[in-house]
């Protein structure tokens, strides 16, 4: 008897940076979708890009991507300040965007992007690899089924130091660089993720590199009913990313990782287990075992099945999300510059 499959989603990749690389790889063996071409502002670059990843097509403009008749969607990983104009671009053309984050320099700038989209018909999707973890639907499952009561903190931090920072983008203001938006984006959509609405206020804190981005940011972020989180991201720590998530009946502690393995050592790419645990009360903690590979497959696997199903709700519950980061992580941004609270927008696009 016949079965019907659906055919993988063709993705197209906009520039050829290291993260495009590892994009690439980690989809490769993917059943539900196929990355068919990638673009550059200079031919020869994707020529190289493709031969040496193993991609069909290759495009020596952004533009002739978009034009591309053979895709359906495009993966955007280019630096932050040009995530929306590409994303809006590629929603005109008629393509599905997966954007890596921060989508959005700014909550208009997120809203022009998801109303763009719209009036499109296509789907935007903002990819945070962790997101799309077994662990994460574990974790998330946990907290609905009320494991640890009702959510009363969070506690979430990413950093990292740079091994050469000298003409890194990210210490690069006007390409949307700073701790804040590359790392803090991180555990900024993990608290969103877990108390489900944006704060009221920020107040932030942060150091400033000469260039005039943050190399490092902390925050507090308050919520209705008491709830508070605390927010800290930087770009001169040791590797370090985890969150506590307190709760009125327990607690649970996460590194969240964008790519996870069983393995402890020896992975090609470097992944490692990923940290979940839960307490019960006052029980002994619980070490909870999930899934593991890579967020970027889990990621563009997910995207897929939404564009499939046309899942517009599932879309639209992530467009809310997104809009909820964006006019937060301005609000930081704000409150840093200006030293006093700031209260968020939220407007919805």
């Amino acid at each position: 008897m016949a079965t019907n499959t659906v055919p993988p989603l063709r993705i197209g990749i906009l520039g050829c940076a290291n993260i495009a690389r590892q994009f690439t790889r980690d989809v490769a063996s993917s059943p539900a979708v196929r990355v068919v071409a990638v673009a550059s502002r200079r031919a020869e670059t994707a020529a190289a890009f493709a031969a040496a990843v193993g991609i069909d097509h290759h495009h020596g403009s952004y533009e002739a991507l978009l034009a591309d008749p053979d895709l359906d969607a495009i993966y955007v990983p280019l630096p932050n300040s040009l995530h929306a104009e590409w994303a809006v671009k590629a929603a005109e053309a008629g393509k599905h965007v997966l954007c890596e984050k921060p989508l959005a320099l700014s909550l208009a700038e997120a809203q022009t992007m998801f109303a763009a989209a719209r009036r499109h018909g296509v789907m935007l999707l903002e990819a945070f690899p962790y997101y799309f973890q077994p662990q994460t639907g574990d974790m998330l499952a946990l907290l609905h089924g009320g494991a640890i009561g009702t959510v009363r903190s969070v506690q979430a931090s990413f950093g990292f130091t740079m091994s050469r920072p000298d003409g890194n983008i990210r210490m690069q203001p006007e390409l949307g660089g700073g701790a804040l938006l590359d790392a803090g984006s991180y555990p900024l959509s993990l608290i969103r993720l877990v108390m489900g609405d944006a704060p009221q206020r920020v107040q932030a804190d942060a150091n400033w590199a000469t260039s005039g981005v943050d190399i490092s940011l902390a925050a507090t972020l308050h919520y209705s009913g008491g709830r508070r989180a605390q927010l800290f991201c930087a770009m001169d720590t040791g590797l370090h990313r985890h969150a506590t998530i307190v709760g009125s009946a327990g607690a649970i502690e996460t590194e969240y990782l964008n790519h996870t393995s069983t393995q402890t050592q020896g992975h090609p790419w470097g992944y490692q287990p990923s940290q979940l645990r839960l307490r019960r009360g006052g029980g002994p903690l619980e070490n909870v075992v999930s899934g593991t590979g890579s967020g970027f497959r889990f990621a563009a696997e997910a995207f897929a099945k939404v564009v499939a199903e046309r899942d517009f709700d599932a879309i639209g519950r992530a467009a809310a999300a997104s809009l909820d980061n964006a006019a937060t992580l301005e609000a930081l941004a704000s409150s840093a510059r200006l030293r006093h609270p700031v209260d968020v927008a939220h407007q919805r696009g």
